[in-house]
């Protein structure tokens, strides 16, 4: 699940954690371009993971009386003061629309990776361990 930040200065020198490449402090208002340099619109908000406080989504305001469109950070790069994100932009405009300001559920975050084709890989298997003795036998498991 993921929560809207309301970036500020405060935010800044709280010394959260920020374990990407992109600061989410520059983001705000900055202009967002597709993979083939076609400009997507304006950054409007940016979307921390709940669990780590790491960037995970930008929502673009895709036009002035269009909505917004949630893009992954991961995979986008910050250059020259843009952001660039690798995916064209019809498939971007055509993400999920989940309105902004709220909270992404988990099963939103799970609709926008589909969307991008970034789908999350089960996480691996627990080792297979022995807790000790069964009950009523003598002998470890």
């Amino acid at each position: 699940m993921c929560r809207f930040v309301v970036l500020t200065d405060e935010f800044a020198t709280s010394g959260g954690p920020v374990q990407t490449d992109i600061d989410p402090r520059h983001l705000i208002g900055r202009k967002a371009f597709d993979r083939n340099g076609n400009r997507i619109g304006t950054i409007d908000e940016v979307y921390l993971d709940d669990a780590t406080g790491v960037p995970e989504w930008a929502a673009i305001r895709t036009g002035l009386f269009s909505r917004d469109a949630f893009v992954p950070l991961e995979p986008s790069d910050l250059i020259d003061g843009a952001l660039h994100v690798p995916f064209e932009r019809a498939l971007i405009k055509d993400a999920p629309d989940f309105g902004v300001g709220r909270h992404l559920s988990p099963e939103q975050e799970l609709q926008l990776y589909h969307h991008y084709g970034l789908d999350l890989a089960a996480p691996p298997p627990l080792p297979d361990r022995d807790f000790g003795k069964l009950a009523g036998n003598d002998k470890p498991a």
